[in-house]
């Protein structure tokens, strides 16, 4: 008999019903059609292709960037009870030769490669031989030159799929597209009338916090502390900084460990295992670390330096909290991450020799702009989320009670006179033929007695010392305001200067107002540092949940594989909760699927009845 979608989502995968969006892409390739899925992180994209791969005749090609992806993935599909493998560089000649005769044998469903293996001839002999049902593309956004990670090795993706002696299905997956991405994706992979599904891009159980400190590293002791225990990734931008954020912590007592592209490749794949088999309890790493990893139980995600791109910065933060557990998202900012990202931005677009100079320069203007949109995210003092959701094209309230300024104490307040004031004084510095940044436009405002200010004549400026009566943390809160909402824009170059936007000209002439919410400052650290710690209580039984960990953690250790791929913290959670006492009442756990169930069953059961470990 004929297995359906939801009895392979059950018998493979655990789960008794599909995520939003994914039966009508599941149902789309079952029927022959092109997909284009736009799905967040944790939302499920990789079940979207792996459960047709197994009602489908013939052999899917799943298209992956990085092989310790590849890897993640066919560990937990074979773990699963779903025949699968991979090609790469990695593999030495016995492994490679075998994972091919078992492809030519018809022993693999699900086959992982990178782009450069496809135009390879013996790549290309396998298709010769072994009907293709369907090529899934993950993180499609890699084929645009627009998109915020452009790899032009994803191009040799459209000749393959012209060299197939048959055109099979082509499903196209990534987190995070503009329509202008989208379309390329759609024109390079030749889709045909594909359904094309945007997902909602909010991810509920994640807070969203962004801090402007003084001391970064203090900042990030004080997250650690929150989550205490607990596995998180630390984002930096350089290498350097990643091994000093490292070498901090690990003399601090962490179990730390580093990553990035100045490591050799046999370190890099130490740790990043290290930290999969939750050896290691922190990662510090540049960009280069985590595109597509799988591991489920990342309770914080860390960005030491402000990223590039919302895209960038949606997509890293969103490997926290992968299994629905309640995580954190924070950004350390602080202004001198501008102008290291527009050195980066202005390598980026040296280094890329396939593109002609025209070319360069529009692909620089759409990085500058959204460079742009960080630094407004990064000087919010509205609601984070709805920022993140808006910039994606979704409507959200305007506030969500869960993010770094939701839960910052605040009252609204008619601003209209500060933010002339302010405005005023940039328009005056300009006036000047000048130019100055947050920093000095506070001190012109509160009138400053400095070398600088009088050297530069700003102390004869008719703003100068007009809002000495407001203090220093609610003035740059206002100026960080008008960043975030447009009517100031900061300069990308070194020095990070101010000028006017659009918006600002209505507000001078009088003829539009600014509201604002600014903090109050009776106890407002203590309470927002309590509400930060505050995450959600589960009403479990900890003692169990640690019990069922250590079962988790003795039999991943008996099949060398990371915790999570047996069991997440999610299904363990729901064990504790429902404490299933027979076969089929842990078969009726998310997460559990048949294969599981008669692999480690026994195990879990004896442990919920209290027996040892």
């Amino acid at each position: 008999m004929q297995m359906t979608p939801e009895a392979i989502l059950k018998e493979y995968f655990g789960y008794d019903r599909f995520r939003a969006g994914q039966a009508p892409l599941v149902q789309r390739i079952l029927s022959g059609g092109d997909v284009l899925g736009i799905m967040p992180t944790g939302a499920g994209k990789s079940v979207c292709y792996q459960v047709p791969a197994m009602l489908l005749t013939g052999m899917t090609i799943v298209i992956s960037p990085l092989i310790s992806l590849m890897e993640d993935q066919v560990a937990a599909l074979r773990e699963a009870g779903i025949p699968a493998a991979c090609l790469h560089s990695n593999l030495d000649s016995s492994a490679y030769y075998r994972t091919l005769d078992a492809v030519r044998n018809g022993e693999v469903r699900l086959l992982y490669a990178a782009p450069e293996r496809l135009l390879t001839d013996m790549f290309l002999s396998l298709t010769d031989t072994v009907a293709i049902a369907m090529v899934a593309v993950d993180e499609a956004h890699c084929l645009s030159q627009w998109g915020q990670d452009f790899r032009p090795s994803y191009l040799q993706i459209t000749e393959f799929l012209h060299l197939l002696p048959r055109r099979p299905v082509v499903a196209a997956f990534t987190a995070t597209a503009t329509e202008t991405v989208r379309a390329d994706i759609r024109r390079l992979l030749d889709l045909q009338s594909p359904l094309e599904l945007v997902t909602g891009f909010d991810r509920a159980n994640l807070r969203w916090i962004v801090e402007r400190p003084s001391n970064k590293y203090r900042a990030l002791l004080e997250v650690l502390k929150r989550n205490r225990g607990k596995s998180g990734i630390v984002y930096c931008i350089s290498r350097n900084q990643t091994d000093k954020v490292c070498e901090k912590l690990r003399a601090d007592g962490y179990a730390a460990g580093r990553y990035h592209a100045g490591m050799s490749a046999e370190e890099r794949s130490a740790n990043q295992e290290a930290f999969l088999h939750d050896e290691l309890q922190i990662i510090t790493a540049t960009n280069a670390f985590g595109m597509g990893i799988d591991k489920s139980n990342v309770s914080f995600v860390v960005h030491y330096n402000m990223p590039k791109s919302m895209e960038a910065y949606y997509q890293e933060a969103g490997r926290a909290g992968r299994d629905g557990s309640p995580a954190e998202c924070v950004l350390l900012f602080s202004a001198q991450d501008i102008s290291t990202n527009m050195l980066l931005i202005e390598s980026s677009a040296q280094d890329n020799d396939r593109l002609t100079p025209q070319q360069r320069g529009i692909i620089r203007r759409k990085d500058e702009e959204r460079l742009q949109a960080m630094v407004r995210y990064c000087s919010l003092t509205d609601c984070l989320r709805h920022y993140i959701l808006r910039y994606f094209g979704e409507e959200s309230p305007d506030r969500c009670g869960n993010c770094g300024s939701c839960l910052t104490d605040t009252e609204t307040v008619d601003a209209t006179v500060p933010a002339q004031k302010i405005l005023s004084c940039v328009y005056r510095v300009r006036q000047r033929g000048s130019a100055c940044g947050a920093k000095m436009l506070c001190d012109i405002l509160q009138g400053k007695d400095t070398k600088q200010l009088q050297e530069r004549g700003y102390a004869q400026l008719s703003t100068y010392g007009l809002m000495q009566d407001v203090s220093r943390v609610q003035l740059e809160h206002m100026v960080n305001i008008l960043i975030s909402r447009g009517y100031l824009v900061t300069d990308t170059g070194q020095y990070r200067t101010l000028s006017l936007g659009e918006r600002a000209i209505p507000v001078l002439r009088g003829q539009k107002q600014v509201s604002m919410s600014l903090p109050l400052h009776d106890l407002k650290e203590t309470r927002r540092a309590q509400r930060l710690a505050a995450m959600p209580d589960y009403e479990l039984d900890d003692a169990l949940f640690q019990k069922l960990r250590k079962v988790r953690e003795r039999l991943a250790a008996r099949e060398h594989m990371p915790a999570y791929i047996v069991f997440s913290d999610a299904t363990l959670r729901e064990m504790c909760v429902k404490r299933p006492s027979d076969e089929e009442e842990l078969l009726a756990i998310s997460g559990v699927g048949r294969h599981k169930l008669e692999k480690y069953g026994a195990a879990f059961l004896e442990a919920l009845s209290g027996g040892g470990v």
